[in-house]
């Protein structure tokens, strides 16, 4: 017989557990880790958390450990099963795809399966308005292949504003959503979406916007784009712009006067930090851009500028992503 685990029916967002300075400290540091995918480092500094009741650092530490093993390992299936039975949608997904309940006799009590569990508590929530609630929505009733469905939910998601909803909306738009007479209308849709995400300073959007903008060969207002998502964190971005700084002739994205030492600098902090592999191979082929003395120049700068800084550079992964 399948074990059956009572779950909580709880409110989204489910990460709202108060953890004491300490604790809280660490489990940034750990979802700072988790940004730039160091998923063994990122587990200790996000297990204090998750003893201590943090949903989020439960389902995190769920997510590190399935991806480290490849597949849901009883590792990774014990911290999603502690995450679902508080409530957690994302991890009753994730228990649902790796075949908990079906080939791993864990199920949740009362439910045909996890997906079904995850159907039932977030459903109510998102018809009550919960924009969260309904990105939840998107995820869920695409475990049902009801695409219809899923797509609706995530336009409500968009349309009450929740900014993960609106970047992957529109980043949908971009790659062939929906039908448009012109290419450039299709392209404008998905800017608007991306912008409105964008806004309200979420990161991923910002990224987007320049993407949508430099589809439309807006040079210029991509580029203002670009380096509010790298002053922002956003590592593709930052390494995007210390490419141009470095060699502005790379791209036409690139709307700025060269700076190899600031380029460098851009470019050895990043390598320093999180050691990115397209920052190294980048300053590798580019070395000969500059004297000796002007590298020592940037590698003094990084160190007074660009390492260290806030927020962390990270790749922002989605919540329910890989």
């Amino acid at each position: 017989m399948p074990r059956l685990l009572i779950i909580a029916l709880l409110v989204l967002p489910i990460s709202a557990w108060a953890l004491e300075p300490e604790v809280q400290a660490a489990k940034n540091e750990g979802m700072r880790l988790w940004g730039i995918s160091e998923w063994i480092e990122m587990q200790s500094y996000l297990e204090p958390a998750a003893e201590a009741g943090g949903v989020e650092a439960m389902y995190y530490l769920g997510e590190a450990t399935r991806l480290l093993d490849r597949g849901l390992s009883l590792r990774a299936m014990a911290w999603y099963l502690q995450a679902a039975e508080q409530g957690d949608p994302y991890a009753m997904l994730r228990l649902f795809q790796g075949g908990a309940c079906t080939a791993g006799d864990r199920c949740p009590e009362g439910f045909e399966d996890w997906h079904h569990a995850a159907l039932a508590i977030t459903q109510p929530q998102a018809e009550a308005g919960d924009p969260d609630a309904m990105l939840a929505m998107y995820h869920i009733q695409r475990m049902f292949e009801a695409s219809r469905r899923a797509g609706e939910w995530l336009e409500r998601a968009a349309e009450a504003g929740q900014p993960e909803a609106q970047t992957l909306l529109g980043r949908q738009i971009l790659s062939g959503r929906g039908w448009y007479l012109t290419h450039s209308r299709r392209l404008g849709a998905a800017e608007e979406w991306l912008r409105q995400a964008a806004e309200q300073g979420y990161v991923p959007g910002m990224s987007g916007v320049a993407s949508a903008l430099i589809a439309q060969e807006r040079y210029d207002e991509a580029w203002e784009w670009m380096q509010a998502a790298s002053q922002a964190g956003h590592m593709d971005r930052r390494f995007g712009v210390g490419w141009c700084y470095l060699d502005p002739t790379w791209s036409d994205r690139c709307q700025n006067e060269q700076d190899k030492v600031k380029g460098w600098a851009i470019l050895h902090a990043m390598a320093l930090e999180t050691s990115n592999q397209s920052a190294i191979g980048n300053m590798r082929r580019n070395r000969d851009l500059l004297t000796d003395e002007e590298v020592i120049e940037a590698e003094a700068l990084a160190e007074e500028e660009w390492i260290g800084r806030e927020p962390p550079l990270s790749n922002f992964p989605p919540r329910f992503g890989y």
